[in-house]
């Protein structure tokens, strides 16, 4: 079994307040889990109007799923035509009760 953890850093650049990032960030979440079948929160940056960091996660029994998975996720904000902009992320797949 494989564990896939993603990090994604965004900036939301036409924000101007915490409510504005609840609505962006809300409806973004909810889509990538109910597209992707992952678990989505965000984890880092609370306070900030313009910046925050998502958390992915997926489990497979193949890491080059999990890998494609989060890498699908990851294309799908940048690409999305979103109002967020994806300033970096990085993806671990990490190998979890190995036999």
């Amino acid at each position: 079994m494989h564990v896939g953890i993603c990090r994604v850093e965004v900036r939301l650049p036409e924000n101007s307040s915490l409510k504005d990032k609840r609505r962006v960030l809300k409806p973004i979440i909810s889509r990538l889990a109910n597209k992707f079948n992952i678990s989505v929160a965000e984890i880092d940056n609370h306070d900030l109007w313009q910046r925050a960091t998502i958390g992915i996660a997926c489990v497979s029994n193949d890491k080059r799923h999990a890998n494609e998975i989060l890498s699908k996720a990851v294309n799908y904000i940048i690409e999305g035509r979103l109002e967020v902009e994806v300033l970096d992320y990085k993806i671990e797949i990490l190998p979890v009760f190995d036999m």
